[in-house]
């Protein structure tokens, strides 16, 4: 590894410990040239995924798309920062365990949304209204009819 300061390829790990989405190993390094410490990431090199899209155009998988659409689903909502990155690496370590070369754009958007429903209910709906194009109000009513049978408290038959 050469030193970013002053280009020496000589230097010592100081320290090495798994980064905060466990997919790298993040290393403290120090330079026994100039004796500057500076960090480095090694990663595994991930397969070549590609995402096929409804329209059958295929695109590099890049998880900070999920992280975008999850971010507005969860606007305003009592959802942290780290959920939404819990549930990306999630959806990631999935599609790279289960698929190889190619996954439909339509099984990450299912993914995504399994994990935010188990989360907050109010972004599951707002997510899925982007991800299966809502087109009116009876779209809404339909996602919601199986949460509010589930949730919806039980109502004793009148006896005749």
């Amino acid at each position: 590894m050469r030193c970013p300061f002053c280009r020496a390829d000589n230097d010592r790990v100081i320290d090495s410990r798994a980064s905060q989405d466990s997919f790298s190993i993040r290393r403290r390094r120090e330079c026994l040239g100039c004796k500057r410490r500076y960090t480095t990431y090694e990663r595994v090199e991930e397969l070549d995924i590609k995402i096929v899209k409804k329209d059958n155009v295929r695109e590099p998988f890049h998880p900070e798309k999920i992280k975008r659409g999850l971010s507005l689903a969860c606007w305003k909502r009592p959802i942290s920062e780290a959920q939404i990155e819990a549930i990306v690496a999630a959806v990631e370590s999935e599609i790279y365990s289960q698929y190889e070369g190619e996954v439909e754009s339509r099984l990450i958007g299912e993914m995504v949304m399994q994990h935010l429903h188990a989360i907050d209910q109010v972004a599951y709906v707002r997510f899925a209204s982007v991800y299966r194009e809502f087109k009116d109000v009876r779209d809404f009513v339909d996602e919601l009819q199986p949460m509010l049978q589930k949730y919806a408290p039980s109502v004793p038959k009148p006896s005749s």
